[in-house]
């Protein structure tokens, strides 16, 4: 047994196997992760707007859970396979920035914009979108950002204001006026 042990250590600590580690430790990582964000979000979300049997819910619960951690997880792994290959067929033989883009992008759209778009991956894709938009606002007043010096300070103290303003004004009109536009999930909150 000792032997044994000593073996998958070896090749645990061998600098050969470190990329493919790499690979599984994101993949084992997105799947914890996505169970740890989606099962307590599930669990709620299920118990207050579904109906059904107890047997019912706990399914739904388990299925968006399952979903959540297996997309973040196969995310991980072809983010990190992508970066890799990036890296070993780049010309100086190490990351860049347009790398983690292209990964990204590849990464994203064969995860969550192929196929029958879920309520899960929606929920997702949009989590991801906001938080973006966020840092690219907060990019674009820093320093050598888009705006100019002399605009940084007025644009950084209204830009919450106005963004929150703006994003509460605009879902009251279509849940108001376009409520068919509106996700599910949301106009049930709504509702509610």
């Amino acid at each position: 047994m000792d032997s044994i042990k000593k073996i998958v250590e070896n090749i645990v600590l061998d600098p050969q196997f470190a990329d493919l580690f790499a690979i599984v430790k994101g993949a084992r990582n997105g799947f914890t992760y996505g169970a740890k964000i989606r099962f307590p979000h599930a669990l709620v979300m299920v118990f207050l707007f579904r109906s059904g049997t107890l047997r019912e819910k706990l399914q739904i619960i388990l299925k968006a859970t399952f979903q959540h951690a297996r997309n973040l997880a196969t995310f991980a792994t072809v983010y990190k396979t992508m970066m890799l290959f990036l890296r070993n067929t780049s010309t100086e033989g190490k990351e860049s920035s347009p790398h983690t883009f292209l990964a990204g992008l590849v990464g994203g759209y064969m995860v969550f914009g192929r196929g029958i778009q879920s309520s899960v991956n929606q929920q997702i894709v949009i989590y991801v979108f906001a938080r973006v938009v966020l840092a690219l606002a907060r990019l674009s007043v820093q320093r050598g950002g888009a705006i100019p010096h002399e605009f940084r300070e007025r644009v950084t103290s209204n830009a919450w204001p106005v963004f929150a303003a703006l994003s509460w004004a605009s879902v009251m009109w279509l849940y108001r006026w376009h409520p068919e536009t509106i996700q599910p999930s949301l106009k049930s909150s709504m509702k509610y």
